[in-house]
Formats: C-alpha cells, structure tokens, sequence
C-alpha cells in the first residue's frame, strides 16, 4: 500500500485541526491558506520544469552517462525530467503501464528508464559500439584518453540500496602504446 496518498491529507486534516483548537475561524483562514500556498509551490516548479523543457528537442540529454549516474530507485517522472530538462521520448504504446522513454545525448549514448506509476522502477544505458576505425587508432575525431570499450548498465530492484555509481560496468581494452 502506498502510504504517501495517504499521508499528505491526514497531516492537512490534522494540521486544519490544530489550527482550530488554537485560533478558531482565524486557524481555519491560517490552514487553508498554508495548504494553498503548498499547492501553489508545487505548481509553480511543474510549470517551471515543464517550460525549460519545452525549449529542448524530446530524448535530448546533455550526457546520458551523467544522467545514468544520478537515477535512483522510485524517482518520479518530473523529477528526471527535471534533471534531463527535456522531456522524454516514450518508447512504450501511449497511456500503457509500464511507461517506457528514452534520452539520448550526442555520442548517441541512450538512458532508456522504465517508469512504472509515475516512479523509476529501472534504467538501462546504451553506448554505441566501437567503430573498425576506433579500434585500430585511425580515424578522425576529437577527444582525450586512450582506449576503447563499450559500457552496458542495468538497475534492477536488487540494486535499490547501492551506490547509483554500480550501475556501470566498463571493460575497457587498452589500445597499445605509441
């Protein structure tokens, strides 16, 4: 049972009747307005998070290895959005559960996050595999580092407790020295 759609009310109802037994009408006017204000704030940061968002293209992330490392278990959809500032792109059949979207950045590196409930339930990164001219050190490109390797990440309900760091497992093979 989901005890946050419970609780929510019961502390505005107890709070309304503690405002009563202290103030009388005048704590009725303080609770509501407390509860409006609330509601108010919270409005305010949907709006906000949803307008930044309008101006990004849908499924565009700044670095999808970033935004892997920062997912945590039971999230909500605004809260990714708002650390991605974009929204998603829905993988899954529209009003379905569960809801599937994606976000890639420009090394085409994909986050793709199941949410199940409006809550992150798992996420799995996707990196493009290495190219024939990456492995042999020709090419053009820019960047620093050596080496070449892929990184594939899946969080399961086992890794509910970890740090958000265990999702990536690299294996990197060094290319050979100059």
């Amino acid at each position: 049972m989901n005890f946050s759609k419970i609780l929510a009310p019961a502390a505005i109802v107890v709070f309304t009747i503690g405002a009563w037994q202290a103030f009388q009408w005048a704590g009725i006017a303080l609770a509501v307005g407390g509860v409006v204000m609330w509601v108010l704030l919270h409005f305010t940061r949907l709006i906000t998070i949803l307008k930044k968002a309008a101006d990004r293209p849908i499924g565009h992330v700044a670095s999808a290895v970033m935004l892997n490392a920062k997912l945590k278990k039971g999230v909500s959809l605004m809260h990714v959005i708002a650390m991605t500032r974009a929204l998603g792109q829905l993988q899954s059949p529209k009003d379905t559960q569960p809801e599937i979207f994606s976000w890639t950045d420009a090394g085409q590196s994909t986050v793709t996050c199941t949410f199940v409930g409006g809550k992150l339930s798992d996420w799995q990164l996707s990196r493009p595999a290495a190219t024939s001219d990456a492995d042999n050190g020709t090419g053009t490109g820019t960047g620093t580092g050596t080496g070449t390797g892929t990184v594939t990440a899946t969080a399961t309900d086992t890794d509910a407790g970890t740090n958000a760091d265990s999702h990536a497992s690299t294996s990197p093979t060094p290319s050979a020295p100059a």
